[in-house]
């Protein structure tokens, strides 16, 4: 130990603390051996080692608080009790006596990028070292010449915790009488340059509440699940031909409380709940629940990747909240961003003063549009953290689905790039092979989780998106369908009478309605940034919009796929979604949009209830036009089946407001046809023309079928007819 080396501790840039503090042999004879422990503390006036009954003075070396003490034999366990500069005495355990905690094969397996439980190993753990109890510390970062730990455990003093240094770019410490609760960040000092920062943990379980930004010790392990029942069931559930109706949630912006603070997650755990249940929706869907510092990026630029955003709660209030869901039979899944992540400086940008998680080069690290960096999917360490992360939120949390956002600009060099930003991949091609690679092993993995399903936000035409890898697809469970979102959402913006001019616009989807496991959205994208709320994109008066309103979704909920809507357009709220205030619960005292609600409660019960309209989704099978030629008056119908193809229900659609007497339609069986919705019904807020519940086909050909029935067609409206 040189006056260099001293002057490197105290200063905090030294880079192998442990070679330098704690304990050490300095000299050894025949039959003694001589060891000093030696202590870097900068608050303390005078210090002693305590070991074994005796007391061992320590020597000043350093006016910053370096302490040296000399000792007959090896001290093995003893702890320091230092006098303070502000007249208090304590006594703590040395940090720098235990040995090392990380094994070398965790260490290789992160390097290796298989390393599929990452959080088990970084981050900060409850811990017992030696009988004692503390937490352990590990951070990856290679390119760092020190790291410290600071947080109020220390005064925030970057200099007083150095970490040790390990193989593979790992930094580890286990810090004694620490516990839950406690707040801290990584001080990474980097080799090149002198560039430090004070960093947030990446895999914290939980941080301070924005804008603070430390990362807070939790344990993972002690909530108690009651949802046993239902992961037994979701194992068993094959969910592309189940019913699946997802209520897309904001949760800050989904109800306030009278104080206009957003729910938390116990209260949302019985609202949010008791809302969905009595809706009939299958699953609820958050956008990014993870730590984000903006709340205007609506949690899309995600800087704690492994913590529940403390906006709300705990951790363990998340769970409860996860749990309540499972036992009132409601699916949970939540938006995960692979894809890019803020430049906020105490995130994951720069990390140790080199490129680490992001590409050096801005032609691939960066998106300018979003204002946000790309991950580096090349390397396994990435990889390793962006998979841990995923089966996280599946294993720990209970988590049902994983929707990814932005997979396009995943999948493409040349995402919303111009020529020159962007640098093709080893084949001259566009497409990034290191993302495709990773997103395949992320669904490989995630679907290892019994009953877990992905879903993917993709607007292009990759093929096999939703294609097992092993035949060449990405292994997505379900893949959102936006080509078929903005033609009918163009479709509908028209006035009745231009509608024949866009009657493609209703039949063209089914053109590829198959090639992909579609999930049909009305997301929070189609409903902000001068969009329009779902009911002001439809023309005309109040009753037609809502009229317009009620057709469409009933045609959603009756064309091949599963269901996504957004929050707030199921009782027509007119304002665009403000992630600021909440849903305009108000509107419910009047009639229009309550009978709306109570239409999209019956689409879902009909849609669960009825095998045909979810257990053929994406076949061929499933699906039969009736007649899509009728584009003067803007008419369709279609049956959809179930496995058995005798289950089958008409769906028969008038897009104009001109009521239509005796239209015919071919059946495929004869008998009696019960009229199971109209969405022209007084109880739904509509004009009550309709076919008194009941039809009967006749012998007459058309369309194909021997029989056919005669129905009455309501304006702006959809009936369906179930043979009785």
């Amino acid at each position: 130990m040189t006056a260099a080396e001293i002057e490197s501790i105290v200063g905090g840039y030294h880079g192998d603390a442990f070679r330098i503090l704690g304990p050490h042999s300095i000299r050894r004879k025949v039959g003694q051996a001589r060891w000093e422990v030696r202590a870097f503390l900068p608050q303390a006036e005078t210090a002693e080692v305590l070991s074994d009954g005796q007391v061992w003075p320590m020597e000043k070396r350093h006016a910053d608080g370096f302490f040296c003490a000399q000792m007959a034999g090896d001290p093995k366990r003893y702890t320091l009790r230092a006098h303070l500069w502000d007249g208090r005495d304590i006594e703590i355990e040395d940090p720098y006596r235990f040995g090392q905690l990380i094994s070398d094969t965790e260490i290789y397996l992160h390097g290796e990028g298989t390393l599929h439980e990452a959080y088990r190993t970084l981050g900060a753990h409850l811990a017992e070292a030696d009988q004692v109890r503390g937490v352990r510390f590990a951070v990856w970062a290679p390119n760092a010449e020190n790291v410290t730990v600071a947080g109020e455990f220390n005064d925030w003093d970057i200099r007083r915790h150095p970490m040790r240094r390990r193989n593979g770019g790992f930094w580890e410490l286990f810090i004694p009488g620490l516990g839950e609760g406690t707040t801290y960040k990584y001080n990474v000092r980097s080799r090149f340059a002198g560039h430090q920062q004070l960093k947030a943990d990446p895999y914290a379980f939980e941080c301070e509440m924005p804008p603070k930004s430390a990362s807070v010790v939790w344990n993972i392990d002690h909530y108690h699940w009651n949802d046993a029942a239902w992961l037994e069931q979701r194992a068993k559930t094959d969910w592309l031909k189940s019913p699946v109706s997802v209520y897309e949630v904001h949760a800050e912006s989904w109800m306030r409380d009278p104080q206009g603070q957003p729910l938390t997650y116990r209260e949302m755990a019985v609202k949010l709940v008791e809302y969905v249940v009595r809706m009939g929706y299958t699953h609820i869907e958050l956008l990014p629940i993870m730590e984000h510092p903006f709340s205007g990026s609506w949690g899309y630029q995600v800087i704690g990747y492994f913590a529940p955003t403390a906006r709300f709660g705990t951790p363990d209030d998340f769970r409860y909240f996860v749990d309540c869901c499972h036992q009132a039979g409601i699916g949970v899944l939540v938006d995960w961003v692979p894809g890019h992540f803020p430049k906020d400086a105490h995130g994951l940008v720069f990390f140790d003063g080199t490129a680490l998680y992001e590409h050096a080069d801005p032609r691939q690290g960066e998106q300018k549009e979003w204002g946000t960096l790309v991950f580096n999917y090349g390397r396994n360490e990435v990889r390793t953290f962006l998979i841990s992360n995923a089966l996280f939120w599946l294993k720990e949390y209970h988590i049902d689905g994983l929707r990814v956002d932005a997979v396009a600009s995943m999948l493409y060099l040349d995402y919303s790039r111009k020529a020159g930003e962007w640098l093709p991949n080893q084949f001259g091609g566009n497409e990034n092979l290191e993302a495709i690679d990773f997103l395949r092993r992320f669904n490989e993995l995630a679907h290892q989780e019994p009953g877990v399903f992905t879903a993917a936000e993709e607007s292009t035409a990759f093929p096999g998106v939703s294609k097992p890898v092993y035949l060449g697809g990405l292994g997505f469970t379900m893949k959102w369908n936006m080509g078929w979102m903005h033609d009918m959402l163009d479709y509908f913006s028209k006035d009745p009478v231009y509608r024949k001019f866009q009657h493609n616009h209703i039949t063209f989807s089914l053109l590829y309605a198959f090639t992909e496991n579609f999930v049909l959205p009305i997301s929070h994208d189609e409903v902000v940034h001068g969009k329009g709320s779902l009911i002001n994109k439809m023309p005309g008066d109040e009753w037609r919009q809502f009229a317009n309103v009620r057709a469409f979704l009933a045609y959603m909920w009756g064309h091949p796929g599963k269901k996504l809507l957004f929050m707030g357009q199921d009782i027509g709220q007119r304002e665009e979604w403000n992630s600021s205030g909440q849903i305009r619960w108000e509107l419910l005292e009047f009639d229009f949009h309550r009978k709306l609600q109570t239409l999209v409660r019956e689409l879902n019960r009909i849609y669960r209830s009825s095998p045909a309209l979810y257990q053929v989704d994406f076949n061929y099978r499933g699906f039969e036009w009736v007649d899509f030629r009728d584009s003067a008056n803007s008419v369709i119908a279609f049956l959809r089946r179930a496995e058995d193809p005798r289950d089958f229900i008409l769906f028969c659609c008038n897009f104009t407001p001109v009521p239509r007497e005796g239209y015919e339609f071919g059946v495929p069986e004869e008998g009696f046809y019960e009229e199971i919705l109209n969405t022209d019904s007084e109880l739904f807020g509509g004009s009550n023309l309709g076919n008194g519940g009941l039809v009967s086909s006749r012998p007459i050909p058309k369309h194909g079928h021997a029989s056919s029935i005669a129905v009455t067609l309501p304006p702006l409206a959809v009936v369906a007819f179930r043979k009785r």
